[in-house]
């Protein structure tokens, strides 16, 4: 399985709202890869994703913590950034292996040298800079990143 489908995004609050609208989508978990360039709008979308869960804190990216951790009474998301890391086993030592085993949203960004490593993708979302839009191009690898990307089309 391997649709995909093109997004044009014109600014930060239609970012904002991609996110909201996926975070919204009825599904128990799913693990999302965000790959694109520094200042592409990966965590704006993360951003989003949590304000479409009913987060009302600061959404901060995790450079330099690695992982944000979010709880929710039905689920958790956790807010990967591994553009620091340049080895697996600074990813071992993260203790990944014991977020393995818990359900949870995992919205990953700069997950390209780690593949072995993580869980599989349900969706890949690649970002692209279009001057001041941005184009996204989604990748589903599963029936959940499909619903995923048939909420991001309506």
């Amino acid at each position: 399985m391997n649709h995909s489908q093109h997004l044009k995004i014109q600014n930060s609050d239609d970012m904002l709202a991609l996110g909201i609208k996926l975070a919204k989508l009825s599904l128990s978990n799913a693990v999302i890869f965000l790959q694109g360039p520094l200042g592409a709008g990966k965590t704006t979308f993360v951003r989003g994703f949590l304000r479409g869960m009913d987060y009302k804190g600061a959404v901060k990216s995790p450079t330099y913590t690695l992982v944000e951790t979010y709880d929710f009474p039905a689920s958790k998301v956790l807010h990967w950034d591994l553009y620091r890391l340049s080895h697996v086993e600074e990813l071992e030592l993260l203790g990944i292996r014991d977020y393995l085993h818990q359900p949870a949203w995992w919205l990953i960004e700069w997950p390209e040298r780690f593949i072995k490593v993580l869980p599989d993708a349900d969706l890949i979302i690649n970002f692209k800079i279009d001057g001041t839009a941005r184009e996204l191009i989604l990748e589903a690898h599963t029936p959940q990143g499909e619903k995923l990307i048939k909420a991001a089309q309506g």
